[in-house]
Order: structure tokens, then C-alpha cells, then sequence
């Protein structure tokens, strides 16, 4: 699976509540809570991300609860990917269990600009390639297994898929 959008960056420890304020959280619809992405940290970012865009953090991305939330609202605005230096672990089990790509890469992405700069990410090998200078920088990539998972659309989705191949 190949990507490609423009990019917003975002730094260390974003919470889960920057990424989604508690005060959303009365509805678990994707696009409703797109409305209100990140914008905590960046007031017009909702206005300003667009399907298929990608958005890059550093460390210990999707901190604090473990509110579902979190990734269905950046799905909900239809991110493509998010690629941080790490994830914290129930984001990212999370970000999985919905079909969100999420890519680890611990290269130095400082150089882009937000906003500006788009990327190709190719999910199943990991390798995401900044479009403009041409560079290229390698992430791990998901065992194939977990990248049927997010193919499918996340947990629920591929169980289903696979319980229907069963019952016929």
C-alpha cells in the first residue's frame, strides 16, 4: 500500500487529549470528532488537514488515557498515516484496532516543513521517501499479518472478513 500527502508535524508526548479534548468525547463518531483534531495544540488545524495528509511526531505520540478516541478522530479527518519516533503502547495497540497506519521511524525528519512538504509512504516495506528532496528514510514495518489488519479496515473488520470466509 502506497501513500502520499502533505505533512503536519507535531512535537514530543502529544496526549491523547491534545489529539482529542475530553470535552468531545461524548460521541465515538470518526468525522465528529475530526472536528476537533488537534485543535488544542493548532486552533485551525482541522480547517487546514485534508484526506490523505500525514502527520509526523516525535516521541511517545498518543500519551495519557486509552481512549479510542484518539486515532478514530485523526482517522475520522482521513490522516493516511501517522509516523512518530514512538507510540505509546495503547495508542498504538488502539491506533491498530481501528485501521490506522502507523509507522515507527527514529531518522531525523526535522528538516520538512509543515504544511509544505508531502511524502510517499510505502507501508508494506516501511520506507517513506520526502518528495520534494527525494531522500529516503526507513521505518519498521508491520508483520504481514498486521498489515492485512489495517488493510481491512482494523480488528473488527478483518474478523469479520475472516469469519464470513469461514461460514460459507
Amino acid at each position: 500500500m502506497i501513500l502520499e500527502g502533505k505533512i503536519w508535524i507535531f512535537g514530543d508526548n502529544i496526549d491523547t487529549d491534545a489529539i482529542i479534548a475530553a470535552r468531545y468525547l461524548s460521541t465515538t463518531v470518526p468525522e465528529e470528532l475530526a472536528a476537533h483534531l488537534m485543535e488544542d495544540i493548532k486552533p485551525d488545524f482541522p480547517d487546514l488537514v485534508k484526506p490523505g495528509d500525514i502527520i509526523i511526531a516525535g516521541n511517545n505520540f498518543g500519551c495519557g488515557s486509552s481512549r479510542e478516541h484518539a486515532p478514530l478522530a485523526i482517522k475520522g479527518a482521513g490522516v493516511s498515516c501517522v509516523i512518530a519516533r514512538s507510540f505509546a503502547r495503547i495508542f498504538y495497540r488502539n491506533a491498530i484496532n481501528i485501521g490506522l497506519p502507523i509507522l515507527e521511524c527514529t531518522d531525523d525528519l526535522s528538516f520538512m516543513v509543515s504544511g509544505r512538504d508531502k511524502l510517499q509512504v510505502n507501508l508494506e516495506q516501511g520506507l517513506i521517501t520526502h518528495l520534494q528532496s527525494g531522500r529516503t528514510f526507513q521505518a519498521a514495518p508491520f508483520p504481514p499479518f498486521m498489515q492485512e489488519l489495517i488493510r481491512q479496515g482494523g480488528l473488527v473488520e478483518y474478523v469479520k472478513s475472516r469469519l464470513g470466509k469461514k461460514v460459507s
